[in-house]
């Protein structure tokens, strides 16, 4: 069902549309989740330590395609918010096609340079197997994560934030279901994981494409919305790469997170691995209201009306506030007993590695939280530089702080980045957002 969020209490309509959103995010997250599970408690830590320490790679690749899928379907909302359908079939088509181009560009690049990545990453050369058949599959079914991704976007660009979800729960099911199979049954190893959430992403996807066919006839697309000019295509890539960029800067950054921590050895990795998964767990209502004032954003901004754009962004910063200082306090009490489901009798030194990480990062969490909502309201409003020049901030900093503090302090020096990058971002949107919106509101009011 898709949603006007341009009427209304701004609050309500963000967590009514976050809450499923958040729900389909935690099961996003169980695509990887399940891998480390899976691998770590049937095939043992060494492959645990080929997932974790190729996942930054794989990461990097997913972010990309989230990235310039949610960048295209900006520009869908805020047609949608504009009451402009044509355009948004228009807009439909052609982040369609600029989505074919990025599969192809992307799998080009990483059959190219896969090697070169894994010595870059310092990967150990007894991991590079199974690291590399794990990313590769992934790779060469880009596809189907591209589909799911930007149609699932395009939904919740127009105010349907549920049936992504549905769709996510099933294909999540069937990835642990088919893992399972792969992995225990045809004793496939690490490359059985990759399959089976290949075929989970293009179950998905398929959905997506169904359900948009058969329950929107106003969004059916004849050949001429495919058809690209480069006025349309500038629109959308204006928005899509920078957004893309945004979302890759993270995934290197994090590779080289990872790169740093292999150096360090197999139970390293697999403790940082798992404790950041983990994370990723607990941060997701974060994402979830920040990807949520993108849509509110979005439309709101079609429509003019930035007092709704600033109360939202009031109301979700001391909501989240709230949330993230909960969570600092729940991960701080259980963190290492979550990792302790994460494997099957940890040593101590990889408990004391995972533990270590959470010690140093929930403090930070405020800061994470601020920094996701005031991008995205700014990816909103469509000033895409911003976003992207904050990515880039916390690629200098994540990256800066994990070489020359794990030099001077160890593993703890790693566990200190993620902290220094979440809070310089968050500075930075905070400032750029109050600037941007004060002039984008001047400029619109002196063209009315």
């Amino acid at each position: 069902m898709l949603q006007n969020m341009t009427e209304g209490k701004p609050l309500s309509l963000i967590i009514s549309f976050m809450i499923p959103l958040l729900i389909g995010n935690v099961f996003q997250q169980l695509y990887n989740i399940a891998d480390i599970v899976i691998v770590g408690r049937t095939i043992g830590v060494e492959a645990l330590a080929a997932v974790g320490g190729i996942s930054p790679l794989f990461m990097m690749v997913m972010m990309l395609t989230i990235g310039m899928g949610n960048g295209f379907s900006v520009v869908t909302g805020q047609r949608y918010g504009a009451n402009d359908m044509v355009g948004v079939r228009r807009s439909i088509g052609t982040g369609t096609i600029l989505s074919i181009f990025t599969v192809i560009f992307i799998m080009l690049v990483m059959h190219f340079s896969i090697d070169y990545l894994m010595v870059l990453m310092n990967m150990p050369t007894e991991l590079c197997k199974d690291a590399r058949s794990y990313v590769m599959i992934i790779v060469d079914g880009l596809a189907f994560m591209m589909a799911y991704n930007y149609l699932s976007a395009v939904m919740r660009s127009l105010g349907d934030s549920k049936t992504p979800l549905y769709f996510l729960i099933i294909s999540s099911i069937a990835n642990i279901v088919l893992a399972l199979i792969f992995i225990i049954k045809l004793s496939w190893g690490v490359p059985g994981s990759a399959f089976a959430m290949v075929l989970a992403q293009a179950l998905s996807g398929i959905l997506c494409i169904g359900y948009i066919y058969y329950k929107f006839p106003d969004l059916h697309l004849s050949l001429n919305d495919f058809k690209i000019t480069w006025s349309e295509a500038w629109a959308h890539l204006r928005m899509g790469v920078p957004m893309g960029m945004q979302f890759s800067v993270i995934g290197i950054s994090v590779m080289v997170l990872q790169s740093v921590c292999n150096k360090f050895g197999g139970e390293q990795i697999a403790g940082f691995t798992t404790a950041a998964r983990v994370e990723q767990l607990a941060v997701q209502p974060m994402v979830s209201i920040g990807i949520s004032m993108a849509v509110f954003t979005a439309q709101n901004f079609g429509a003019r009306k930035f007092d709704r754009i600033r109360e939202a962004a009031k109301r979700c910063s001391w909501l989240t506030f709230g949330y993230s200082s909960a969570a600092a306090i729940l991960m701080f009490v259980f963190g290492k007993e979550i990792i302790g489901i994460f494997l099957d009798n940890p040593s101590e030194n990889v408990m004391h590695a995972a533990g270590l990480y959470i010690m140093y990062s929930v403090p930070a969490y405020l800061f994470f939280s601020q920094m996701f909502i005031y991008r995205n309201a700014c990816q909103g409003m469509g000033v895409s530089a911003v976003p992207f020049i904050a990515s880039t901030i916390e690629l200098v900093m994540r990256c800066g702080a994990a070489i020359i503090l794990a030099d001077m302090l160890g593993y703890i020096g790693l566990c200190l980045a993620e902290p220094i990058a979440w809070t310089s971002g968050a500075i930075f949107v905070y400032i750029s957002f109050r600037y941007f919106i004060k002039l984008l509101e001047k400029k619109y009011v002196a063209l009315e």
